[in-house]
């Protein structure tokens, strides 16, 4: 075998070994094309329903292997509506200020119920408006800040780290709901 053969064979060997050392061999095509944990949610506007005869009592937050999740409970026997988008701002609800949200992106939660009940009592007071709870080392969520709570509706704000896909569902059991905001923790 001539020297210009043996050295072409090599090239060849070395380009296939760092080719090998490059692309994931160890994942099938198919399963590289699969979407994170399933996901496949998109980062669009999500919308239901009008204004009903619910009230917010509560925000709550959870971390899962996923994806981050936001929980606003709501007491009555109708569930509300809600809008979930992503905007460059949060206003908050009357006075138009904008809330300051940590996170490269913002997610403005409205959700059609009040946070007082049918006398002006209020039915969910938080302790902190800049952070309604801790989200310290969730992988998703960098803050969750409240905006307020004006003529039936309530208004949050979601600081994410990004622009993700996120889903919005309710759980309703006929005297209680529960809206819950789901984003991945990537694409």
């Amino acid at each position: 075998m001539s020297t210009l053969t043996m050295l072409r064979r090599l090239a060849v060997v070395l380009a296939a070994s760092l080719l090998a050392l490059v692309l994931p061999a160890s994942l099938p095509a198919a399963e590289a094309a699969t979407p994170y944990c399933g996901i496949t949610w998109g980062s669009l506007t999500k919308a239901s329903g009008t204004h009903q005869d619910q009230v917010l009592t509560d925000v709550r937050t959870g971390r899962h292997a996923c994806y981050d999740r936001l929980v606003v409970d709501l007491k009555g026997s109708t569930p509300a509506g809600y809008s979930v988008r992503y905007v460059d701002n949060v206003y908050q609800d009357g006075s138009g200020y904008r809330v300051p949200l940590r996170g490269g992106a913002k997610l403005q939660v409205i959700v059609r119920a009040p946070a007082y009940d049918a006398w002006g009592r209020p039915t969910y007071r938080p302790a902190s408006m800049t952070d309604l709870t801790d989200v310290t080392g969730f992988d998703t969520f960098r803050q969750v800040a409240w905006a307020g709570s004006f003529e039936g509706q309530s208004t949050l704000g979601l600081g994410v780290r990004a622009r993700l896909p996120f889903r919005v569902f309710v759980l309703d059991d006929g005297s209680s709901a529960r809206l819950v905001i789901d984003v991945a923790h990537r694409w």
